[in-house]
């Protein structure tokens, strides 16, 4: 008797855990159900992703929940694929990128009409590229990675170009290069040097403060181009259109799965 009591408190544990995947709703482009991205990260990718879309007709979801609750990664993804319709009706060019954090279980479920594009063994590539930097629970970098490579190769297979959105890397800074401090410094010096010794001809030390102004404002410009080149994707601001839902898509369980 207690056998079966306990037999059925299991059951029902069971399936008071179980999760409605098709009850999700998509949140854009992204849907962060486990909270583990970025506000910036996720802005990039939301934009990144609409221009692929314009630029290729191509739709991407990136997706993150915080369990799989034991069922298998391919199931759930092909059960929320088939639910949201990711893809352009008749085209069915869609992809489902899906990251269960507890479970370290990822799956990439690709559409029907980008298989021939992105094949099974493209898919597991993409997964082990993805790897570094979810073991080091870099979430939003280890999408930005994933979008920009499906983005590429799809673009590349229609001979066109994403447009509005490029990938920006951070841009090293060339070696031997003085750190912004030291010429902070530096220029104070000059500053404090030429403001006491400057010829009186030239309003005492008043005309001494050019040179510092110059070192100064190289530095400025240097600061601000670096700025301009990290950051990841290109700025989410750019304009024209965003997320206006999926299109009606299907999947035949094309893609593959990982862990990290």
């Amino acid at each position: 008797m207690s056998i079966r009591l306990g037999v059925l408190a299991g059951l029902l544990a069971s399936v008071a855990g179980a999760v409605d995947w098709k009850a999700l709703k998509p949140q854009g482009y992204v849907s962060d159900f486990a909270q583990v991205i970025d506000a910036g990260s996720r802005a990039r990718l939301e934009a990144y992703a609409a221009a692929v879309e314009r630029s290729t007709g191509a739709q991407m979801a990136l997706v993150t929940i915080p369990t799989l609750n034991g069922e298998p990664v391919d199931d759930v993804a092909n059960t929320i694929y088939r639910a949201w319709c990711i893809g352009q009706k008749g085209k069915n060019e869609g992809v489902l990128l899906l990251l269960s954090i507890r479970d370290r279980r990822s799956r990439l479920e690709v559409g029907y009409g980008l298989e021939p594009i992105l094949p099974d063994g493209f898919a597991g590539s993409v997964l082990r590229q993805m790897r570094p930097a979810l073991r080091q629970d870099k979430y939003g970098e280890a999408f930005r990675a994933a979008a920009e490579t499906i983005g590429q190769t799809v673009a590349k297979s229609k001979n066109t170009t994403i447009q509005g959105q490029p990938l920006q890397r951070t841009r090293p800074e060339p070696e031997g290069d003085i750190p912004w401090f030291a010429l902070l410094a530096g220029a104070v010096v000059l500053f404090l040097i030429f403001r006491s010794r400057g010829p009186r001809g030239y309003g005492g030390g008043g005309g001494g403060g050019f040179l510092p102004g110059l070192i100064l404002g190289n530095m400025m410009n240097r600061g601000s181009w670096g700025g301009r080149g990290s950051g990841g994707f290109g700025g989410s601001d750019s304009g024209d259109g965003g997320f206006g839902g999926f299109g009606g898509g299907d999947s035949g369980g094309g893609g593959a799965s990982s862990d990290w």
